[in-house]
Formats: structure tokens, sequence, C-alpha cells
């Protein structure tokens, strides 16, 4: 288990994507992969107000939305639950207002009393800084979300974000969210060393690079294939990539797991919480392996450097 930044949430050291729900995984299935997550110990699940907007004749909250069927139906223990504002076509930015209506339409969805953890999911030019934060500390203040946090942060931002927070003696974030994997490592060159210097849990997105490193995608040719993830993930098969992939391959061999499972682990050995999603029940068993496993330092370094072209 893990504790989240300077909260007192000691979850399961994976989140569970909640982004695939509704839209590669209907609500059976994603009930399916709620359970078998939960069944072998998962209790952190990560969302968004806005998925999945994106698919036609969608509008937003359909993740939420069967997230909080499955809580009313299965009425899990200790479950916690993260969500995001500030991308739902109806609630876009950060201001006060939008903050504390897209918390009070993600609660409604979710049929919770408090959202656990509540991500600014992007930054807004066009709201003042000290808004947001004052906005997200009246949350807690008001029971509304237990703690602040951030994603697709600078450095610069998370630190004037502490720093107002501070100001204010308001609730500080206490993990951020940026995309980060083995392919992509630009975060280490300040967002990750501010997160870890200001106490703030890394919890990234994209850790399997939309399935690049599952070893399902050798080649930049997506025809046949079906995924709506193929052409994010295919980009990557490039010399320098496919590299990365033989490396994953020979670690996750030694410890008989899959090379997404290693990836993960990877990520945990950087000290992440790495978010990856499922829409399937089968591909549960690989998460949970890659929020359990244990590398070496001579397998973190192999993938270190099989991974460099890419670090930040």
């Amino acid at each position: 288990m893990t504790v989240l930044g300077t909260s007192n949430l000691d979850v399961f050291p994976l989140s569970l994507g909640g982004n695939v729900f509704g839209w590669t995984a209907d609500r059976d299935t994603s009930f399916a992969v709620l359970d078998a997550f939960v069944g072998a110990g998962g209790d952190f699940i990560d969302t968004a107000d806005v998925y999945s907007a994106w698919v036609p004749g969608h509008s937003g909250g359909e993740s939420e939305s069967i997230i909080g069927e499955w809580i009313a139906s299965r009425k899990p223990e200790g479950v916690v639950v993260a969500t995001k504002v500030s991308k739902h076509p109806e609630f876009p930015g950060l201001s006060a207002d939008n903050v504390r209506a897209g918390a009070e339409a993600s609660l409604q969805r979710l049929g919770v009393e408090t959202i656990d953890v509540y991500y600014a999911h992007a930054e807004d030019e066009d709201t003042p800084l000290e808004e947001t934060v004052e906005a997200f500390g009246a949350l807690v203040a008001d029971g509304l979300i237990r703690y602040p946090a951030i994603s697709n942060f600078s450095a610069e931002n998370t630190r004037e974000w502490i720093r107002i927070a501070r100001e204010k003696n308001v609730a500080e974030p206490i993990a951020i969210q940026p995309a980060y994997n083995l392919v992509d490592r630009a975060v280490e060159r300040d967002v990750v060393p501010t997160a870890q210097e200001l106490g703030l849990t890394v919890v990234p997105y994209f850790a399997l690079a939309s399935g690049f490193l599952t070893g399902k995608y050798r080649s930049t040719d997506t025809a046949g294939q079906s995924s709506p993830r193929a052409g994010a993930a295919a980009k990557y098969a490039t010399p320098d990539g496919l590299a990365v992939l033989d490396a994953l391959a020979d670690v996750a061999a030694a410890h008989g797991v899959s090379p997404a499972s290693a990836a993960l682990g990877w990520l945990r050995a950087k000290g992440a919480v790495p978010i990856a999603s499922a829409s399937r029940v089968d591909q549960v068993d690989s998460l949970i392996a890659g929020a359990t496993l244990e590398l070496t330092a001579d397998e973190v370094a192999a993938l270190d450097a099989a991974s460099a072209p890419f670090a930040g």
C-alpha cells in the first residue's frame, strides 16, 4: 500500500483508469472489471468528469455515472475515487464557479457524499491561479472533497499552487498527474523532482503509452487495428521505441509477467502510483501484477538505459 502525499489515504499502488468506462467498455464489462480489480485487492479508481465526451452521442460524465452505479450496487468498503474538473463541456476551466459546479455534478453522478481526490485537470490561463486554489480549498472546507490534486501542471505552476495554498492557509494538493512512461520521460526533468521535493505523489497517466508498452504495437502501420488507441501507440514504434520493448520483454520474462506489468513495475520503482485501464476482465491480472512486481536495481537500470532517448 502507498500513502498519497501528505494525506491519510493509504491506497493500492496502482489506480484503475476509468477513462474506458462507457467508451470501450460497456456498463456490464465495466462492472466486471471493477469487480475483478477490487476482488484482487485494488481500491484506487481514477476518472474525470469529461470521460467520455469525445464519443459521438456522449456529453461527459459517462464514466462517473457507471462508477456511481457500481458503488451503489456493490457498496465497496475503503475504495478511493479520484475525479477531475476543467474539461467537461459544461464546466470548462478552473474558475471558482466551474470548480464548485463541476464538483457538485460529479458528486451526483458518483453518488457519494465526498470526492476523495479532486484534480484540476489542466492549467487554465484565463483564471488567476489564486482563485482556483481558494476554490479547491473551499471545497475541502465545505466537505465536498477530501483532498485537492493537480494534473498536467508545469513544475512552475505546481510550486505556485503550493505557495498560494500556504499563504491562504488552505488545503494543499496531495498528488500530481502527468503523462509519464518509459517512452515519455520528459517530466523527469522538472515535474517529478518538484513533486518529490514538495511531497506530492506522482500518479502518471498514459502509464502504458496508449498500449504501446504492452508489446502489441510493433509497427507504425495501424491498418487492421480496431483499437481507438492504435494510432497513438503506433507512433512509438521507432527503432528507439522497439529497443524499449525488447528490454521490457527481457525483464518481463525474468519474472514471468507481461511487458505491461514490467512497465508498471518500472514506474513504481520510480516512486509513482501509475494509472492503467482495462477494457476487458482478462487484462486486470497484468495490472495487479504490475502493482506488486518488485524489480531489481539492475533491471531498473537496464530499462533506464533502453529508454534513455526518451528521458527528460
